[in-house]
């Protein structure tokens, strides 16, 4: 089911919840609304409500149109969670931008029962598991879908080493965003594929970055109502437009008496699993557990994949030589099913309650 909308046509009587949801925000935008309350994703902690300015909703879809270069017309499709700010953005993007918007509910492959009406779409953006699945079961008109986009948005989870070199076949512009409920959706791009790939992020125009005593980034702009906010993610930050994300500060595991960073971890794990799985990789992550000797001890958590013990060992080897003896994990540690945020995130700290 979609619901298409434009500024200029009477727009069709919604036939789900979702759509009825869809077209309230809109009504209520272009009625001129100046409040809106959001709820961040809970993906770092518990979910909080944040009230966002119209004004601060503007500037951001402003500066994102500026940036892509969307025009009037261009056509956009919107499959994100439309409660959540990266959904919402996306309506207020549509709307004052004046881009014609393909709404469909979320789903793991969004081009699934969707065409474009006439022309192809210009904008979307996915989540990373969206992105993939379109890349591994999808057809080549779906892959065309994407070809033929200005610009496509990745965000809501980091992109893996396998997903980003599967997503080289893709010849529109695909950029990861950085941002969150607070800065009004992303304030920086990194191009992931083409020559113009990088590891770092750029920040948008009127953005300004810097970093606290941890190392952890603090933006400032007009989508902030230019208030500074304060992240937990501690970065490399070379000069004021761009750094390179190491991990969270909240994540640090302390493992007799050395910090280790688990998304530099995970990624070596990724890029071993990369060359020996042939149906995608697993989700997993890195954390630390309780331990009487190391304080904490590293373990990697796995949804329903376990490793032969040959392919763990040269695992381990891979983490030593890579990132140090202290970061090689103790124990694979494999899970059913992985519990979810409810924009479909990893909850690593539901997952940790139940294994401890």
């Amino acid at each position: 089911m979609s619901l298409f909308l434009t500024q200029h046509t009477n727009w069709p009587a919604p036939q789900t919840p979702y759509e009825t949801e869809a077209l309230a925000f809109c009504r209520a935008w272009l009625a001129g609304q100046e409040r809106f309350t959001l709820h961040t994703s809970g993906s770092t902690g518990t979910p909080k409500p944040i009230t966002l300015t119209r004004a601060q909703m503007q500037a951001s879809a402003r500066l994102t149109g500026q940036t892509l270069g969307l025009l009037s017309g261009d056509t956009a499709l919107v499959c994100l969670n439309i409660r959540y700010v990266a959904g919402i953005m996306m309506l207020v993007r549509g709307l004052e931008l004046d881009l014609p918007m393909t709404i469909i509910e979320p789903e793991a492959n969004p081009f699934i029962n969707v065409t474009p009406d006439t022309n192809p779409f210009a904008f979307t953006a996915l989540v990373p598991l969206q992105l993939q699945t379109i890349l591994s079961t999808g057809n080549e008109g779906q892959v065309a879908m994407l070809n033929a986009m200005k610009a496509i948005l990745v965000g809501g989870a980091a992109t893996s080493p396998a997903l980003e070199q599967a997503l080289q076949v893709i010849r529109a512009p695909v950029y990861a965003t950085y941002g969150m409920t607070e800065t009004v959706s992303h304030v920086a791009l990194r191009r992931l594929n083409g020559p113009d790939r990088s590891e770092w992020f750029t920040a948008l125009e009127g953005v300004d970055l810097g970093i606290d005593e941890r190392g952890c980034l603090h933006i400032t702009s007009a989508a902030t109502n230019f208030e500074r906010i304060q992240t937990n993610d501690v970065v490399a930050l070379p000069d004021p437009m761009h750094f390179r994300l190491l991990g969270r500060a909240d994540r640090v595991i302390n493992s007799g008496g050395v910090k280790i960073q688990p998304e530099q971890v995970e990624q070596i794990i990724q890029q071993v699993l990369a060359q020996n799985q042939e149906n995608g990789l697993p989700r997993l992550f890195v954390a630390g557990l309780p331990d009487e000797k190391l304080g904490q001890r590293v373990v990697v958590v796995c949804e329903q994949v376990s490793l032969p013990d040959a392919q763990w060992t040269a695992m381990q080897g891979a983490i030593r030589e890579k990132a140090g003896p202290y970061a090689v994990p103790k124990a694979w540690i494999t899970v059913h099913q992985f519990a979810e945020t409810p924009t479909g995130k990893v909850d690593q700290r539901a997952i940790l309650a139940g294994i401890r």
